[in-house]
This record gives structure tokens, sequence and C-alpha cells, in this order.
């Protein structure tokens, strides 16, 4: 089974369509002729097995507006369907002569904007989903609507898919989340169910028995024809995630961290457990406390917030922790004092009672936003690095700095060796330094990247390896001794912006700014 999908790229240059060997996963070719993006402006005609463009056309007349959706013939090679702005059109392709027809479908008085169709196996009908919540049943034969429903209440938010089981009627996705079975030349709402987010896709499952659902809010249910009921199947996150951090000593439990939510999951099963939301803010950075009683936050809005990990039920909040947005924190082996890090440069220390949060201590050396927080074993050292070139080693028993790490790059991740005598950094430069904790001098210096920024970091219990990753989507396992790469993960679409080794180093899970959680063996 092959697929096709098509580029985005910038203005001028070359959109490719590219086919792909779907089972064995592997690129078969490129098809280049379109610029900046692959979208309904016009309509080409391709040669798979020649890896040529055979004919072209504008997809709408002048008169309407950009074609959105395409739908080939179910039993013909030379027939498919586009539909879009208040456009409805049948193309025929004529193979000897290289050129391709389209036949205008009459609608009447009616004037819709469609964002899905779906054939029949025989081909003498094809549905539209519209967004005016309406179905449109076009004949293929006579280029005319036969049929538009529901006429009384239409669906809310729009129809955005569409599914022709092979039970009979027509399952319709909508943009609120309803997914209805309708029945009959009026669509008549037979069964419906509510899924959370806005349908996206409609598809069978290969025993006929079972379709599949998928939405905006990146879920994925599953449901019989029969019984016509939900169920998640899997999940991710839709925005870009922040953080990820394992409980100690607990390798299957894991906690990620987005825009308006943090997640906990189970990694054997690779399932969600639990979903913390808090609406309209960023959380920027997750730490699990030792005895995994607290699961601590820092959000953009400038608060701390703990919670529950076994509920989610909310804990504390510390409001106002920082001016601008709470961008790194971390959490004493004692559980009784909690580090943060702001947008405004400062590191502030919060000592954590049971029922008081009270603010111990401000220290100011950082002009920049505070990028990664580690604190040593014994809570008496630690190390935050930042966005404007400095990595500070602090002394947590009279709150002063250390050493003072200076470098030509933004920090954006730093980590202790498990001896506590070094500490690796990397950033904007890509490039991976390891320095003396002692005098803060730099011992060696290794090319992270050829291209662009190591956004995280994360190291062994033992020491013997670390691994890296950032904006060329790369995960890359290294000797710490030799500083050499043994390992480069591929898989990732978007920039990875943490990861981290499980404590029994059996997993390293990645986490990218499309939302991805990959889980590394």
């Amino acid at each position: 089974m092959d697929v096709a999908s098509g580029q985005v790229t910038c203005i001028g240059f070359k959109a490719d369509i590219i086919l792909w060997d779907f089972p064995k996963q592997e690129l078969l070719a490129r098809l280049s002729l379109h610029e900046g993006k692959v979208e309904g402006l016009s309509v080409m005609v391709w040669d798979v097995s020649k890896r040529e463009a055979v004919c072209g056309s504008p997809a709408s007349p002048r008169s309407a507006g950009n074609a959105n959706v395409v739908m080939c013939s179910s039993c013909r090679d030379e027939m498919f369907v586009t539909a879009g702005n208040f456009t409805i059109r049948v193309w025929e392709l004529d193979a000897a002569t290289k050129k391709i027809h389209p036949s205008e479908c009459y609608a009447g008085q009616l004037r819709r904007i469609t964002v899905c169709v779906q054939m029949t196996d025989d081909d003498d009908d094809f549905y539209l989903g519209t967004t005016s919540g309406d179905v449109l049943k076009v004949n293929t034969s006579s280029k005319v609507v036969t049929a538009c429903g529901p006429q009384k209440k239409k669906f809310s938010m729009g129809v955005t898919a569409l599914l022709l089981p092979k039970t009979g009627g027509l399952i319709v996705g909508t943009g609120e989340g309803t997914v209805a079975l309708c029945t009959g030349s009026d669509f008549q709402v037979k069964k419906r169910m509510r899924v959370e987010g806005a349908v996206t896709s409609l598809t069978c499952r290969g025993r006929d028995d079972q379709f599949f659902i998928g939405t905006n809010k990146g879920q994925m249910y599953r449901s019989a024809y029969a019984t016509f009921k939900e169920e998640l199947v899997a999940v991710c996150h839709t925005e870009a995630v922040n953080d990820i951090v394992f409980p100690e000593g607990h390798s299957d439990l894991f906690v990620t961290c987005s825009t308006n939510d943090i997640r906990v999951w189970y990694t054997p099963e690779r399932l969600e457990r639990l979903r913390i939301t808090v609406p309209n803010v960023t959380c920027h950075a997750v730490e699990v406390t030792r005895d995994g009683m607290v699961i601590v936050s820092a959000w953009n809005d400038g608060k701390i917030r703990a919670f529950v990990p076994a509920t989610g039920e909310p804990m504390y909040e510390i409001n106002n922790a920082h001016n601008l947005g709470v961008t790194a924190i971390a959490a004493t082996s004692d559980c009784k004092q909690i580090i943060s890090g702001g947008g405004d440069g400062q590191v502030r220390i919060w000592n954590i009672g049971e029922k008081t949060q009270k603010l111990r201590e401000v220290l100011k050396e950082h002009r920049g936003a505070v990028s990664c927080i580690k604190i040593s074993k014994n809570d008496k050292e630690g190390v935050t690095a930042s966005l404007d070139g400095t990595c500070v080693i602090w002394d947590l028993v009279r709150y002063v700095r250390k050493q003072m790490i200076l470098d030509n790059t933004l920090f954006k991740c730093v980590c202790y060796h498990p001896g506590e005598y070094q500490i690796i950094t990397s950033g904007t430069d890509r490039k991976i330094v390891y320095w003396e904790v002692l005098d803060g001098s730099a011992i060696r210096e290794v090319q992270g990247s050829l291209s662009s920024s190591i956004n995280g970091m994360d190291i062994t219990s033992d020491g013997a390896s670390f691994v890296t990753g950032g904006d060329d989507h790369l995960v890359k396992l290294w000797d710490y001794k030799e500083g050499t790469v043994t390992h480069v993960g591929v898989g990732h679409s978007g920039n990875i912006t943490r990861l981290k080794i499980c404590p029994v180093n059996k997993y390293i899970v990645s986490v990218s700014a499309d939302g991805a959680v990959l889980i590394w063996k």
C-alpha cells in the first residue's frame, strides 16, 4: 500500500508530492511541479509508474473559490471528483490525448463550501459534507444534486468527515464532535455519539465491523457499527511539549507538559493515565518530587502549581512567583524546597510546608530567562542555565554564587555527571561542553549538531552515556568518556524540546514542538 503526502515550503521553492511505501516506511518517489505548497488551486494528474505529470487544469471556475477536496473513483482510474468553495466538479481523463475534462455539477439555489467527500463503491453517487452543517448527495452520471439534508436541524459547526459503511447508511462527523449515523434521502439521524474535539477523519477497520474516529484534539476512538459507542484507543498532545520527567525510581510512568495541560503516561502500554487541564495557559516545565507525592509545574502566567499525581487534584498555587512567567523548576531531594527560574532571570527558592509556601531567597545573577535547573544529590549545590549565555553554580546552603560559566551561546540545557564533579551544557552554538564544577573551567568541547540548536539532554545513572536532541530532529546517544555518537534516532518531524532517560536505562523518551512523544529502546 502506498501513501502520498504534499509539502508546504517557502514561496519560490518546489513543493513536492512524496510517495511512500507505507508497510516498509520508505520513500518511493518525489513528484516536483507545485510551488509554495500543494493546495487546491489546480488539478494535476500524475503517472505513478513513470513518476511524471500527465496533464493539469485549474481546479475550479473563475466564478468560484478554491477546491478543498478530491476523491478518486472507486471503479475507474479515469474519473475523480473535486469540490470546494461553491464548486463541485466531476472530471474525466482522456489518456490518449492527455487531457482532463471537468463537468460542473448543478446544485440549483444551493451554494455550499465543501470540506469532505465520500463516493459509493459502485460510483453511482457521491456525498459532500459542508460548512453549513448539511450533506449533499450528487448523482455521478447526471451531475445533479439529488438530496440535501438534514433539512430542519443541521449539524452544528459543519460536517467535517464522512464514511459509507458496508452495513448501509452514512456516518457523519461534525465540528462540534458529534458522530451520527444517518439514513434515508433526508439524512435522518438514527444513532449518535459524542467525542472530544472536532472530527477530522473517519475510516473503516479492516474487518468491516468497526471504524475509527480522529479529532483535532489528538484523540483516536474506535466504535462498532452495531453498538455505536466510542472507545478511546490513542491520544497525543496537540501543542508543543515543553518538558518530560520520570518519577524517581519509576520507569513505567512519566509526565509531560504542554499548553493547557499536564499528562501522565504509562510506558509499557503507551497510554495516557491522567490529564490535568489548566485552560488558556502554557506549562513550561514540570517536576515530580522524590517521594512521588507531588507534581510541581511552572506556568507562563507566573504561577507555580502543584498537583496530586494519583488524581490530578490541585494541592497549592504560588501566585506571582516570577514577573515574566516561570520557565524552569526543580525540587530538592527532601521535598522541602522548590527552586524556580523565571523569564526575568531570577532564581527563587521556596520553602514548602504542609500548608504554607514561603519565599526563602532570591538569587540575581542571570539577565535572561532561566532555561534549566539541576540540583545536586545532597541539596547543597545547584546549577542554572540561562539564555543570557551564562551558567551559574550555586551554593544552596549560603545562597551565593560559587562559579559562573560564560560562553558565546544561549544555554538551553545542563546536566550533572552522577559523580557531580563535572557538568555538561549545550545550546544554540550546537556544541556540547564539559565543565569542571570546582573552578568552572572547560575541559572538553565536542560538536553536538552540524546544523541547529541542541535543546535537551540527559545522562544515564552510571554516567557512561548521555543523550541529546534539538532542532535537527535527531536523538543522539553519546559515549560520555569518548565524546562520540554511538546511536542516532530518526523519527521526529518537529524540533525536539526535551528528552529523558528512564531510571533503569531501558527507555529514552523524547518530546517535540509538534506535540509528539516518542519512546526509544
